[in-house]
């Protein structure tokens, strides 16, 4: 595994945000006189029915904070966050990861000057379409990191992103968080076919005693005119220390698709390596429910490298558009292991959603997987109404 000083890290960022921040008193004073107030709250019930047991929960869940105004570049943002049991539905059978809670979400200062951004504090990380970091934001209790990050727009075309992260504020209240020591690195260099993307992501979660090294680069674009070819294609690789045990597993991402008349169709392939059958490729910052199923059938393998050890191939076609301002998508998955021939089942859904002006927005969705040789046939049905201000 690749050794780096993050104390030394966590200091040079530091310092740059917190640089030049001999405010006067009544500079901070009207900066926090200016602040704005805001809202974001969604009452979700979820159905869980699987060959064990069926579960259900209503719950609300409840996002206040406020954002100063900018002086001289510096401004801070703090956020509660509550999620609630509403109506004595409270999932009983324990299948409904959004317990209840009451927490502080966001809380950082930050920096924005000329093409460069620092950030430290509680905050939202996400990278790249969430495949490897992201916010969960479909749960109710969303992940967040206390972390230090830069941004910088080295040119018009070449971006960097730098993050450190000491601890993972993850989606299951307190009982899951994790201190850590993860080192983020991403650049992003736009071409003329497509935005390329190179990263590495060294993590590791002081809690479980696990490392990775992960690296890897993407491509992606889509072209213009009426009707636009979408493609993205990604490879990485990946050192895992579990327990004192060392693995390395690939991965691999394809997807390509077409837009027209306002309708997006795709076709996408991804691989998440095994180790010969001792261990798989793992996301455990990812936003997981973004991906292989909505189900989330497969997610311990994206936590644990041993609960999955033959690794997962998704095979995978999706359409959407809009009718009359609703959106509709479908997509349906088709399961393997990796290691090996076996047939881990396949997985339909839908959603319908819509957004008003007002802030308010309603949606439901539905997803059904069925087992093979892993798991267990499982449906979920989400309806859902929100409000933001």
């Amino acid at each position: 595994m690749i050794k780096f000083q993050p104390g030394l890290l966590a200091l040079a960022i530091s310092s740059i945000v917190f640089s030049s921040t001999s405010f006067a008193a009544d500079s901070i004073s009207e900066a926090l006189k200016a602040a704005t107030v805001f809202g974001d709250f969604r009452l979700r019930y979820e159905d869980v029915d699987n060959d064990v047991i069926d579960s259900d929960g209503l719950t609300l869940r409840s996002r206040i904070g406020f954002k100063s105004a900018d002086y001289k570049g510096f401004s801070t943002l703090v956020e509660v966050e509550d999620v609630r049991d509403v109506a004595g539905i409270d999932d009983e059978g324990n299948l409904i990861p959004d317990p209840e809670v009451t927490e502080i979400d966001q809380a950082f200062i930050q920096y924005k000057g000329d093409g460069y951004m620092a950030k430290a504090g509680r905050q939202v990380i996400t990278l790249d379409g969430h495949r490897f970091v992201g916010d969960v934001g479909w749960r109710q209790d969303r992940q967040t990191f206390d972390a230090v990050r830069s941004q910088i727009d080295v040119s018009e075309k070449l971006k960097l992103d730098i993050s450190y992260i000491f601890k993972r504020n993850r989606i299951f209240a307190e009982d899951m968080d994790a201190k850590s020591s993860d080192l983020l690195l991403n650049a992003a260099y736009q071409t003329p076919i497509g935005k390329i993307v190179g990263y590495g992501y060294l993590l590791d979660d002081d809690t479980r005693d696990e490392k990775s090294d992960t690296f890897g680069a993407s491509l992606s674009g889509a072209t213009a005119g009426d009707i636009s070819f979408l493609y993205h294609i990604e490879a990485a690789t990946q050192s895992i220390e579990d327990s004192g045990v060392d693995y390395d597993a690939e991965y691999f991402f394809a997807e390509g698709g077409i837009k027209f008349s306002g309708i997006t169709a795709k076709l996408g392939y991804e691989v998440l390596g095994s180790d010969d059958g001792q261990a798989s490729f793992t996301t455990p910052l990812a936003t997981l429910h973004k991906f292989n199923g909505w189900n989330d059938i497969f997610l311990g393998g994206s936590f644990n490298p041993t609960a999955m050890p033959n690794g997962l191939v998704d095979t995978y076609i999706s359409v959407g558009t809009k009718i009359s301002g609703i959106a509709v998508a479908a997509v349906m998955h088709e399961y393997e292991a990796e290691e090996g021939s076996a047939d881990y089942g396949d997985e339909m859904g839908f959603v319908v959603s819509k957004g008003f002006s007002n802030g308010v927005s309603t949606g439901l969705k539905y997803s059904s997987y069925d087992a093979d040789t892993f798991s267990s046939d499982t449906d979920k049905l989400w309806i859902w109404v929100g409000a933001k201000f």
